[in-house]
């Protein structure tokens, strides 16, 4: 790099500190990003699962330089009377200082609290998991998952990669062989010998065999895309910088039948058109396709190992 455009790349850093917005809107004239992106795109993603061996189920997902890492855990529950035939799960989001400099040590991120929330009702409306699955032996045992994302790297479009680490590692996500006793009590069995469904057996020494599955059958993948609006512009998959300058922020999520699960709007100083909100929902839909693809290539190529 020479002197001269070596200068010329301070000038421009000191220019878009002192006067983003005049920065920015450089970019929008051209209807460009400064990181190259049409205001259409959203950043480079990448899946990848059973990044956590201690996990029955994980995933490790980047949308630009934002990454989540989710790990699924399984514990023994008692069912509720309510519901004597079903599992449970909670969805926890952790954002460490590690991940981003506006992270500070001790502070309870609002950020991440708001994620996790969102991430499980989402998955409860969008009945991603069916909950008899999860049911080891009515009124008496079924699976607890504790579904843990934990922010690696925080560059914005922390919900949308929180979902889509959520929902890659439950779909990776592998019950084991276990026997019921006849007094409730729940052990691991051979799982040389597992089945690929819930379906029971009698044991020879009393109480019965729950066969366990290679992976667990989703009801639907919910995935995400936030959008930001700025001055009259509509840009999908906002970085952290972006999303502190955007007006608003709308957050679609849809499933793989292209339902619409939810719309959100975390966010910003202006409303949201319903035209924007309409242009969000296709973004939505042509993002789904993209990240849909990638999960099942990702799924795919962590089975054939």
């Amino acid at each position: 790099m020479t002197a001269a455009v070596a200068q010329d790349a301070v000038d421009a850093q000191a220019f878009k500190k002192l006067y983003p917005e005049n920065f920015y809107a450089q970019f929008l004239e051209r209807s460009t990003r400064p990181d190259g992106r049409p205001l259409g795109r959203a950043r480079p993603t990448s899946i990848g699962v059973g990044a956590v061996s201690t996990a029955e189920g994980s995933a490790l997902v980047k949308i630009g330089s934002t990454t989540m890492i989710a790990g699924v855990k399984l514990e023994v529950m008692r069912p509720t009377l309510e519901a004597p035939d079903e599992g449970a799960f909670e969805v926890t989001v952790e954002m460490p200082p590690t991940c981003s400099s506006a992270v500070r040590p001790g502070r309870p991120v609002e950020e991440a609290l708001s994620a996790a929330q969102r991430v499980l009702e989402v998955l409860k409306s969008s009945k991603a998991l069916d909950l008899k699955k999860l049911c080891i032996g009515k009124g008496q045992a079924a699976w607890m998952l504790y579904i843990d994302i934990f922010c690696l790297s925080a560059d914005g479009g922390i919900f949308d990669a929180s979902l889509a680490a959520a929902a890659a590692a439950l779909a990776s996500l592998q019950l084991p062989r276990v026997k019921l006793s006849e007094d409730g009590r729940v052990t691991l069995v051979d799982a040389s010998a597992a089945g690929d469904s819930m379906e029971t057996d009698d044991d020879a020494d009393g109480g019965k065999i729950v066969e366990g599955c290679s992976s667990l059958e989703l009801g639907s993948t919910p995935l995400g895309l936030t959008c930001g609006m700025y001055k009259g512009h509509l840009l999908a998959d906002p970085s952290g910088e972006e999303e502190g300058m955007m007006e608003a922020l709308v957050t679609v999520v849809m499933d793989e039948k292209g339902r619409l699960l939810s719309v959100y709007k975390p966010g910003g100083t202006a409303g949201a058109s319903d035209a924007a909100v309409l242009d969000c929902i296709e973004m939505t839909r042509l993002r789904y396709k993209e990240v849909s693809s990638i999960l099942t290539n990702a799924l795919s190529a962590c089975r054939a190992t």
